[in-house]
């Protein structure tokens, strides 16, 4: 951790994440001064949470404690306090919330905000500030009737994708809003303000109820991502009068204000101290990447996701397209894939003894292609797209049992990443002279993978580790607010960023193999809608 000058200016960014609270402060330069965190199962063991949630009877029903979020900033806070960190230093701050997930704060709370005694800590003054105890998170599926409703109101799934970059989705945050409302009628009357995860984390800096962001707002099925703002169409399908308790959105780049007098007094924060608007951690990942118009991030981990800048917007049913939160005008778009690394150590372990050097071997020893060979591994129920088995093809489409376990391996690596790409294609990705692919996760250390990556992107593939990326994209986003507002682009504010390091190119025979592997014009039975065939 680099030392900085004792009285240069820092720049706290801070994540609110599934199962812990994470803060990182980087100097004017770009490098991390101090980094902690909070481990919600371990250093708060009175919530009972399992990852930081709960998991009710059902099955289905995922919560968190909203009290759990407090008491962790009281205990991170103090921690740093503690550790000597000069919170007079922080010339802004912003952060990040695990997308989705909603916080009902009960009719007076906006009062108690405003009168926090900096004698006592926040999670005690806050104790019955929320109507709804235990917060919807994204990882709960329980809204399906709610998304229908939505849906159908809407005109169609397409039509909500066309309004809100994604049709509609058990855990976007309108759908939970309106199951509360249906369900839990008294506790949602009794709700003054709804926050995301994110403005939640905001309003405990403000001391007052902080804007949701574009960004963030658009992973709720109820922002209309063109014309930046509420949709009236999903708000009344949703609950009446929900405008007046979501409050209007905001840029993503926006200064909400100064750290509240609470914070100044208990921590030393300075008065002229400014807090950024905080996002989603997957679009503050984007801003940690620091991607550049025609990048891609891929990440390579339990769940593969995809990370991508978008000028215009271009939904499908598939995926996601959020307002980017960095680019006044741009848009982002995000894709999940369920199986990633787990499947990959199946078919290792089960093709290669266990060993990551044989699977490696594989790669090495069987052609681009695969001599026309594909297959689709999806052990799990699959997000995108929503298909489940392990599927295996030959060269003439037909459908095989078997393979020896080099052409498997191939089949399984390239499978992957032709899908990725693809749905990609779907949401506006599209290949130029000087795309870059960025991978990170724990597979991005396998170079053979990322050969696959590259040649199937026909793109370069660089290498970062952002094991904080969201984190630190919330600092860079405080950093960047600051001048936001007077035309200065992000990139150019962070041209000081670490770079990524390149690790491998496509091969010349790369385009010829896989920009030929295209969406299959009469596929199979068993792989319509995502079926690939390769023309060389």
């Amino acid at each position: 951790m680099a030392a900085a000058e004792p009285d240069s200016p820092l720049y706290l960014g801070l994540d609110f994440s599934t199962q812990q609270l994470k803060a990182v402060a980087v100097d004017g330069d770009l490098g991390p001064v101090h980094q902690d965190s909070v481990q919600f199962d371990s250093e708060l063991p009175e919530f009972r949470t399992q990852g930081g949630v709960h998991i009710h009877p059902d099955g289905l029903t995922v919560t968190s404690p909203v009290l759990m979020w407090v008491k962790a900033l009281d205990l991170l806070l103090d921690r740093m306090k503690a550790a000597g960190f000069g919170f007079s230093r922080v010339r802004a701050l912003s952060g990040s919330g695990q997308q989705h997930g909603a916080v009902f704060w009960r009719t007076g709370a906006a009062r108690t905000l405003t009168q926090l005694d900096p004698g006592q800590n926040l999670h005690q003054q806050l104790t019955d500030s929320f109507s709804v105890q235990d917060s919807p998170v994204w990882m709960d599926s329980s809204t399906g009737p709610q998304c229908d409703a939505l849906q159908e109101a809407a005109g169609g799934a397409m039509r909500l994708a066309d309004i809100t970059g994604s049709r509609a989705y058990e855990r976007f945050t309108g759908n939970q809003i309106s199951k509360v409302r249906q369900t839990r009628p008294d506790q949602f009357q009794d709700t003054e303000r709804i926050s995301l995860v994110s403005s939640f984390g905001a309003s405990l800096f403000l001391g007052r109820y902080a804007a949701i962001d574009y960004s963030d707002g658009s992973g709720m099925n109820l922002l209309d991502i063109r014309d930046r703002m509420w949709s009236q169409l999903c708000l009344d399908a949703t609950a009446a009068n929900l405008e007046r308790l979501l409050g209007e959105p905001c840029p993503s780049t926006a200064v909400l204000g100064p750290v509240s007098s609470f914070l100044q007094h208990r921590y030393g924060f300075s008065g002229s101290c400014s807090v950024v608007a905080f996002t989603g951690d997957n679009p503050a990942s984007l801003a940690g990447m620091c991607l550049h118009q025609g990048d891609i991030a891929v990440s390579l981990g339990t769940s593969d996701t995809l990370f991508l800048s978008l000028s215009e917007p271009r939904p499908s049913l598939e995926g996601h397209v959020f307002c980017s939160p960095v680019e006044p005008d741009g848009f982002m778009a995000l894709l999940c894939f369920k199986n990633g690394s787990l499947t990959r150590e199946r078919v290792r372990d089960r093709c290669c003894s266990g060993s990551w050097d044989v699977f490696s071997q594989a790669l090495d020893r069987t052609p681009l292609g695969n001599h026309g060979n594909i297959g689709f591994y999806f052990d799990t129920m699959e997000i995108t797209p929503p298909a489940v088995g392990l599927h295996r093809f030959d060269a003439n489409d037909r459908q095989v049992s078997s393979w020896s376990p080099e052409l498997e391996v191939r089949a399984l690596v390239e499978g992957q990443f032709l899908s990725r790409r693809l749905h990609a294609e779907r949401l506006g990705y599209s290949i130029g002279s000087g795309t870059r692919v960025l991978a990170t996760g724990g597979a991005s250390a396998n170079r053979q993978i990322l050969q696959v990556l590259s040649d199937v992107f026909n793109a370069p593939v660089y290498t970062i580790d952002l094991s904080d990326s969201a984190c630190l994209g919330s600092a860079y986003r405080a950093l960047h607010g600051l001048v936001a507002d007077s035309g200065v682009s992000f990139l150019d504010q962070l041209r000081n960023a670490p770079e990524p390091q390149q690790v491998c190119r496509p091969h010349r025979s790369a385009p010829q193999t896989h920009l030929g592997a295209q969406v299959c014009e009469a596929p199979p039975p068993e792989a319509a809608g995502w079926g690939f065939r390769f023309t060389t």
